[in-house]
């Protein structure tokens, strides 16, 4: 189920309570006739994502329509009728709702999306299929009271790349709630205010980006539903955008979800979508991590060919990467990034020796502090397995040191598997970098 952002929105707007809502259902209904008998509990299913039935969300719109003084449809309240239309097919202005209403909703640490599944089948599908097929967004503009300027663009511009910056150095946990802060106080008003066109597309593409980010912090914070809602968010605003790099950036953060929760042939899909519709406008170093992910999911379906293949084209891709003509988003294709996904693909495959190579070449390489931690972890992952302890206490150490501070629940899977590794080795030199990592993990997220 799909949580209702929208009537959670709408009910704070009216400053009626679940229990209140249900009160005033039950005292509505009998003057229709109905006996019912509503508590603070349905409204809590029904903002999970459960319609209610009957008259119900007739009810609740006249209800909401009186306390607001306006008029309230059955859309304003996420409860169209079943078959008339679905989310993906309102129009853009309607998307805006629906997308600020899950960032408040996530600002105020709503339950029923925080704990949110992740879609599966094809709704988790849909999204990428829409972005890579028509119709086009003809005309975004929007009439709105306050006038969108390319100074608000900037200003938009500047805070994805601040809290990317936040996001790498003390992890998601720590700057998911500033950049969902920022997302209702900042972008919300500007999407819902007066631009043409032109600036509308700028406007849609810059939100986007920001978008992308807070859902990357959601994945880093164990919230796997969220992260994909906002995953689809930004794919929408960037379809709205235009910008067919961008969205082939968003298709391979859901890609790398996608093998975390290792759906392998779902990251094949969606990694083949984003490079056959992005064509020309996909960049050098976004094929080069997109190949290098579809290397890791076919290793892990146990494709030996298929994986060997996407490593031969994601090293060609790179070769090619030129980092004044990259786009900000594709800042993390580092040096040394193709490395450790190559590492990864081959430990797959159970090539240790051209693994433990090119993990070496990664850690070898400069990197930002989180992506150092994750290099480091591979490499010592790979010299345990093949039995050189000495190193791998080395990497490992390093690899505690580097993490020290950062609130990222992916680092810490990445550190709990080095320390399970180095359980089984049981010498003093391997308990003495157990404990190190058992230091890090015991801050508080």
């Amino acid at each position: 189920m799909e949580p209702n952002t929208l009537l959670d929105a709408i009910l704070d707007e009216a400053g009626i309570s679940h229990a209140g809502l249900a009160v005033h259902i039950n005292q509505l209904g009998r003057r229709r006739g109905l006996s019912l008998r509503y508590e603070h509990t349905a409204v809590a299913r029904w903002l999970k994502g459960q319609r209610p039935r009957g008259q119900v969300p007739d009810l609740i719109c006249e209800i909401l329509s009186d306390r607001l003084h306006r008029p309230v449809g059955l859309d304003d309240i996420g409860l169209s009728r079943p078959g008339t239309r679905r989310a993906a097919d309102t129009p853009l202005s309607g998307f805006v709702e629906r997308a600020t209403a899950l960032w408040r909703s996530d600002e105020q640490q709503r339950p029923h999306v925080l704990s949110a599944p992740a879609l599966t089948g094809t709704s988790a599908v849909m999204p990428v299929w829409e972005w890579e097929n028509p119709p086009e967004d003809s005309d975004v503009s929007r009439s709105g009271l306050t006038r969108v300027s390319m100074a608000d663009i900037e200003m938009l511009r500047s805070a994805r790349t601040h809290y990317e910056q936040m996001y790498r150095k003390a992890g998601g946990v720590a700057t998911r709630a500033r950049i969902v802060g920022f997302l209702n106080n900042e972008a919300a008003p500007l999407l819902r205010g007066s631009y043409t066109d032109a600036t509308g597309r700028q406007l849609h593409r810059a939100t986007g980006g920001l978008v992308a980010v807070a859902g990357i912090c959601a994945y880093d914070s164990d919230a796997f539903g969220l992260a994909q809602r906002y995953f689809h968010q930004a794919l929408r605003l960037a379809k709205a955008s235009g910008d067919r790099g961008l969205g082939a950036y968003i298709i391979a953060l859901l890609v790398n979800q996608s093998l975390f929760t290792r759906e392998y042939r779902q990251a094949v899909a969606f990694a083949e979508a984003a490079l056959r519709a992005a064509g020309p406008q996909i960049t050098a170093a976004l094929a080069t991590d997109l190949y290098a992910m579809q290397a890791k999911a076919y290793a892990r379906l146990g494709d030996g060919a298929g994986a060997l293949s996407c490593i031969r084209r994601a090293e060609a891709a790179a070769e090619r990467i030129r980092p004044g003509l990259e786009p900000d988003e594709t800042g993390y294709v580092q040096p040394g990034l193709v490395n450790v996904q190559v590492a990864e693909a081959l430990l797959s495959l159970g090539d240790l020796r051209a693994a433990q190579e090119q993990a070496t070449a990664a850690v070898d390489t400069p990197a930002h502090d989180r992506g150092r931690v994750h290099r480091l972890a591979i490499l010592a992952h790979i010299e345990l397995r093949q039995g050189e302890t000495e190193k791998a206490v080395a990497s490992a150490t390093q690899m505690a040191e580097q993490a020290r501070g950062m609130e990222s629940q992916r680092l810490r899977d990445r550190l709990r598997a080095v320390r399970e590794l180095l359980a089984g080795t049981g010498s003093s030199a391997t308990d003495a970098a157990a404990d190190l990592i058992d230091e890090a993990l015991r801050v508080p997220l």
